[in-house]
């Protein structure tokens, strides 16, 4: 449960990342992925740190962070990947259908939240096989 709190959490900052970086400074989107991803997962490896595994303080901070930096860039690209290919479809699919970019804020959070939920799949099992393996 307190996982999926977390996780959350890091949606709504990922989701929030992306939005003002594209609709308020005009970021292309490859780009305000990337940072608003990063931004999510620093802050979920710090709420999991203290919180969800607070055992795993324990352990020394700069292992723990390296191995979640690995599945994160691996979860990174899986999001890159999602994100990417579902707004490109879903994006044309409304200039098919209304003729202009109506629909490009909705199709780049909707494949937004897609990317969020595959990801989630990948960065639990491998953080809880890996990365707080053991507590």
């Amino acid at each position: 449960m307190k996982f999926a709190i977390v996780g959350a959490a890091g949606s709504i900052t990922d989701f929030t990342v992306l939005n003002v970086l594209v609709q308020g400074f005009g970021a292309p989107l490859f780009a305000a992925n990337t940072v608003s991803f990063i931004a999510a997962v620093m802050q979920n490896f710090a709420l999991n740190r203290r919180w969800t595994f607070p055992e795993s303080q324990e352990r020394q901070a700069s292992g723990q962070l390296a191995q979640f930096a690995v599945v994160s860039l691996v979860g990174l690209g899986l999001n890159q990947l999602v994100f990417l290919t579902l707004h490109h479809l879903w994006d044309a699919y409304w200039m098919n259908l209304y003729g202009h970019d109506t629909g490009f804020i909705l199709s780049y959070n909707v494949a937004k939240l897609f990317a969020i939920g595959v990801v989630l799949f990948w960065n639990f099992t491998a953080n809880r096989l890996w990365t707080y393996r053991g507590l």
